[in-house]
């Protein structure tokens, strides 16, 4: 017997009336995006933390289209409704909405989260949708991130040992 992802997979429509619904039920959602291609360690800890700052977790996933035009033509190496799947899960999400924009900014435009979740990678003025979140009242949070983690390095350790 297969187990089936725990959460809805949306369209950004739906991702918007599920915060929603979230909200008028006094819950706190939480945001975050990524590629997810080579779900690893790194991605669990970071979407665990992302978690535990509200009542429910957002994924908005990029398109394969949209990793293409971000990652170049080799990318992604899982298709985008595997990776949902994949993400779908996880305990920590709660649902997931697959955008094909380059960025989730028309995503998080309609979501309007309470929190936005970014590695701490990303300088704070880079972060996309932050203006979004901060102009209702929300807050934007860098997770720091485990090192040695990322599906590049995964990737890159693969071929070196072709």
């Amino acid at each position: 017997m297969t187990r089936r992802p725990s959460g809805p997979l949306l369209t950004p429509a739906g991702a918007a009336a599920f915060a929603e619904a979230a909200r008028t039920a006094g819950r706190r959602v939480v945001f975050t995006n990524g590629v997810f291609d080579l779900l690893h360690p790194g991605h669990v800890r970071y979407l665990a933390q992302a978690r535990m700052l509200g009542d429910l977790l957002l994924v908005g996933l990029n398109s394969d289209r949209s990793v293409r035009a971000i990652k170049g033509p080799s990318r992604p190496l899982t298709p985008e409704r595997e990776r949902a799947e994949v993400l779908l899960a996880l305990s920590s999400v709660d649902a997931v909405a697959i955008f094909d924009e380059e960025t989730p900014r028309a995503l998080m435009a309609l979501v309007q989260p309470d929190v936005l979740v970014k590695g701490a990678d990303w300088a704070a003025d880079a972060i996309v949708g932050r203006d979004i979140v901060e102009a209702r009242g929300g807050r934007v949070v860098r997770v720091p991130l485990t090192e040695g983690l990322s599906t590049t390095t995964l990737i890159a350790r693969a071929r070196a040992r072709d």
